[in-house]
């Protein structure tokens, strides 16, 4: 079968090569000639079948580049780890690597800006939703793509409410509703286990930022302990100490957590990455059906819905001795087209590939990958227009631990005000320690 792929494809290029305008011009900006051929990158990547689906797709780029590539693929829980040991190491040993955006500004510095290469190859970041672009920028400088993103959403059981939330009052009637109606099953799975990724941190900003609040101020200080904010976080809070609609192993949850309980059919709602959809409705991994799954919006805390994007770019290491090699990885790697393919074909190589990660503005929009995934992606885009990332600043992992120890203390009956307003004062003095404010 990838004989006969590669053979195929082989056909298609001359095709495209020696058509009549016989411009010789390869797609995706990618040069002429084969200049890094017989070059290999090393690749170091999430474990996720949409990246499968793509390394699976990778003899494309071969045939174009005579590039070969070697993936490596790290379990989420282990990346974090793995990352900082690369840039620790300085060796080089991975040509391109892939992150979470928040690991972004500790890494900056062994992470080749794009944006010179970007210019020449005509390639602008307005291809993302902004959330998306913001995510892989640091300090004017685009660090890379932003391959894997996402938008939040909330999903729900279809068969047992009508109506999705639009408000986060309305999580806590219908919540209420399904507890008196003696269904045996918690209405809303959270997460609020302080597990080192700070994923507890997710929703809470949805609340913190509808407020009006900030994480920070204009003047780079702790924010979340102004009236409106505090306000913001003890309602957030509420829903598991007051309101009592949550899954009441929330406390203990991840979000992988959280995930496992929909789609086990123990809780009946849960807010979360909107990639999750394929696997509630694969039934080697979740027992509820397509019809049972149904999405909205995230609800709105008070007037407004403010939401939290999130992605996984892909970089160019500055210890590489195969950057340019690379960058023709990356623009490969990061065309609207491939992404078009991977987000609508179920099957590559014959393997099985369920995917409905895009990032492109445009195949968000595109009609095919919509009909080809329930149009989940239509709804992204309309999460995408009010979003928001975690601070890019090298700080934040220490700060943003802080905050997720503060929120699981609450989240297990401590005093919300008393913990979020200790956590400025320890944040503060971590930032005043590296110097970020006076």
């Amino acid at each position: 079968m990838k004989k006969l792929r590669t053979t195929l494809l082989a056909t298609a290029l001359t095709g495209l090569l020696i058509g009549p305008a016989a411009s010789q011009e390869l797609p995706y900006g990618l040069k002429e000639g084969k200049p890094y051929a017989g070059t290999k990158l090393n690749i170091l990547s999430v474990v996720t079948p949409q990246f499968d689906g793509l390394m699976l797709r990778d003899n494309e780029f071969t045939e174009l580049t005579g590039i070969e590539t070697e993936w490596t693929f790290i379990p989420f829980g282990s990346l974090q780890e793995k990352v900082t040991a690369e840039g620790i190491a300085a060796n080089g040993q991975f040509d391109v690597v892939n992150y979470l955006d928040s690991w972004g500004p500790p890494n900056a510095h062994w992470l080749e800006s794009i944006d010179a290469w970007m210019e020449a190859d005509g390639i602008s970041m307005d291809r993302y939703p902004p959330a998306f672009a913001k995510s892989a920028q640091y300090d004017g400088e685009t660090k890379g793509f932003p391959l894997r993103a996402h938008a939040q959403l909330m999903f729900y059981r279809k068969d047992l409410i009508s109506e999705p939330p639009a408000t986060w009052d309305d999580v806590v009637r219908i919540g209420k509703e399904l507890q008196e109606s003696g269904e045996d099953i918690s209405p809303i799975a959270l997460y609020f286990n302080n597990d080192g990724n700070r994923q507890n941190l997710f929703i809470w900003l949805n609340f913190l930022w509808a407020a009006g609040g900030e994480v920070f101020d204009g003047d780079g200080r702790p924010a979340w302990n102004t009236e409106a904010a505090l306000k913001a976080t003890e309602d957030y809070i509420a829903l598991h100490t007051e309101a009592k609609v949550t899954n009441p192993a929330s406390l203990s949850f991840v979000e992988q957590d959280a995930r496992q309980s929909f789609m086990q059919g123990k809780s009946a709602m849960i807010p979360v990455w909107w990639w999750a959809y394929s696997s509630m409705i694969n039934p080697e991994q979740s027992t509820l059906t397509a019809e049972q799954v149904g999405f909205a919006g995230m609800p709105a805390y008070g007037d407004e819905a403010v939401t939290y994007a999130i992605s996984m770019p892909f970089s160019v290491s500055s210890y590489s001795e195969n950057k340019e090699a690379s960058w023709e990885f990356l623009k490969w790697l990061s065309n609207p087209d491939l992404e078009k393919r991977n987000a609508t074909e179920r099957e590559v190589e014959g393997k099985s590939i369920i995917n409905n990660v895009v990032t492109h503005a445009v195949n968000l929009q595109d009609e095919d990958v919509n009909a080809a995934n329930a149009n989940i992606q239509q709804a992204a885009w309309v999460s995408l227009k009010n979003s928001n990332i975690m601070p890019q600043i090298p700080e934040w992992p220490e700060v943003g631990d802080i905050l997720s120890t503060a929120i699981a203390e609450a989240a297990a009956g401590g005093n919300t005000r008393e913990l979020m307003t200790a956590a400025a004062e320890q944040a503060t003095k971590v930032l005043k320690r590296a110097g970020r404010i006076d």
